[in-house]
């Protein structure tokens, strides 16, 4: 399968600014401490209803799921399909080389290979050369009642360790509940919980499978899963980038 490059027009120019203009640093250390990290505002009011609205519009998407069908909770998302729409293809690629020089980290302290290369495109044609070839941004709405249970999004052998999380609507007033939620399992300990309301616009940066913890030993790799509490009213929308192809 070829992989698209985006040819950013002025709007996708501003969403790599906006991505550009990120305290990465800061973002890394939240990270370290936390296993996820909000980003500023990526997408305007404007923008992220405009991607919301594409719910509806069939040709966008490769493949919808019923997570009620799957017993992965209740609610429904959508794969989009290539072509990317602009916004989600450009993000992607900005997003990509912020978070590899913390991928590269994150693998050097655990002693793991890092077989990412400076650009999104090429790890996709790896993703690919790998049978990897269907298409992972994804859009999910939920309604009242729904949730997402913790999983991981791995899709392959081959996984980028980061992924992003955008909220499209409005926490309290379009919805309320919806959680972001993280639970990380801990050594011969119980198990942490992180929970995160995202801001309309506003990115969350969350490890895809672990991530480092210092142990007596070193570094250890403390597994984490993700999902979303039960939307209590009203509607939710997001949008979820994963950084590798789907078998």
């Amino acid at each position: 399968m070829a992989v698209h490059t985006t040819i950013a027009g002025p709007q996708g120019e501003v969403l790599r600014e906006r991505v550009a203009e990120a305290d990465w640093t800061a973002v890394a250390g939240e990270l370290d401490e936390h296993g996820s990290a909000p980003t500023p505002r990526l997408l305007t009011p404007e923008q992220c209803r405009s991607i919301a609205e594409l719910y509806d519009q069939a040709r966008h998407f490769r493949s919808t799921v019923d997570m009620a069908r799957y017993r992965f909770g209740a609610g429904q998302y959508r794969y989009f399909g290539q072509p990317l729409p602009e916004p989600v293809s450009v993000l992607r690629e900005a997003l990509y080389p912020r978070l590899l020089p913390i991928a590269r980290d994150w693998a050097a302290r655990l002693g793991r290979p890092a077989p990412w290369p400076d650009t999104l495109g090429e790890w996709l044609e790896r993703c690919h050369a790998a049978g990897q070839v269907r298409s992972t941004p994804i859009l999910l709405r939920y309604g009242a009642g729904d949730w997402n249970a913790l999983h991981r999004d791995l899709y392959g052998e081959l996984v980028f360790p980061l992924q992003v999380v955008i909220g499209l609507d409005v926490s309290g007033r379009d919805y309320t509940g919806g959680e972001f939620m993280l639970v990380e399992q801990r050594a011969r300990a119980q198990s942490r919980g992180y929970s995160t309301v995202l801001e309309q616009g506003h990115g969350l940066v969350f490890t895809t499978r672990d991530r480092p913890v210092r142990s007596t030993r070193g570094w250890s790799a403390a597994p984490v899963r993700h999902g979303v509490s039960t939307v209590r009213s009203g509607t939710r929308h997001t949008l979820g980038l994963v950084f590798h192809d789907a078998s």
